[in-house]
């Protein structure tokens, strides 16, 4: 736990971060990533509900006859906003993780990705929070199914950490619980006054792990104290 947990903990995660070559972005592309990101800002001010089309064609520069060409609803930008941030997300922990194989280090590298992404992209990160349930059928069901990959690579790394330890620890519960701990960053990260990702990934993967391994160690004793059969062979 401590080599994990020492300062050079940080050097040693960026070596970690490969370079994915990316193929030249089209003229579209360009503009379509434009366009979702000037989306994001309106839904994250506005609330998706509170967004109307035309919001969306005057924060984008194009006419809402051109909008309405590309995109046939506000519906649809709200998929390719959530369908780019958890793909992108995915693509990126699964690329970071081959280098590594400690349980520990792959929960944090884990922790790191998460937190990176949504530090940088917070009005993404408040849509795809508080806009969670709008998309319906066909949407609904391509963003839920990049969730659940993402949240069964997380139950995987947990259950990776509990084989090497013996934990017995809940998976989802633990998973679920870092999860809180890490999403509602977006409601009180302060660049000004707090640290960065690398810093908060860090002593968040403290909380977890050492929370996770001290629970385990206290149940065991609790076990233990209270067996009537341990306590009627140590009399």
């Amino acid at each position: 736990m401590d080599s994990v947990a020492n300062p050079s903990t940080t050097v040693r995660l960026r070596s970690h971060r490969p370079r994915i070559a990316r193929p030249p972005a089209t003229r579209f592309d360009q503009r379509l990533s434009e366009i979702l990101a000037h989306a994001t800002e309106v839904f994250c001010a506005k609330g998706y509900e509170g967004a109307s089309m035309r919001d969306l064609s005057r924060a984008s520069g194009m006419s809402l006859a051109g909008l309405y060409y590309y995109f046939e609803s506000k519906e649809r930008l709200l998929y390719l906003i959530q369908k780019h941030s958890f793909t992108t997300i995915v693509q990126n922990l699964r690329a970071r993780l081959k280098e590594v194989s400690d349980p520990e280090e792959r929960i944090r590298i884990f922790i790191l990705n998460h937190l990176e992404y949504f530090l940088a992209n917070q009005a993404a990160m408040k849509v795809l929070s508080h806009e969670a349930d709008v998309l319906k059928n066909g949407y609904g069901a391509e963003v839920a199914a990049i969730k659940r990959e993402y949240y069964r690579i997380a139950t995987g790394l947990l259950d990776e950490l509990k084989g090497e330890q013996g934990l017995a620890v809940s998976t989802r519960i633990g998973v679920l619980s870092l999860f809180g701990m890490m999403n509602w960053i977006y409601t009180w990260h302060n660049p000004r006054v707090d640290a960065d990702a690398q810093q908060i990934a860090r002593e968040m993967g403290d909380i977890f792990l050492c929370g996770v391994i001290a629970c385990n160690k206290s149940r065991k004793r609790a076990t233990t104290s209270s067996s009537p059969a341990l306590r009627a062979s140590s009399e």
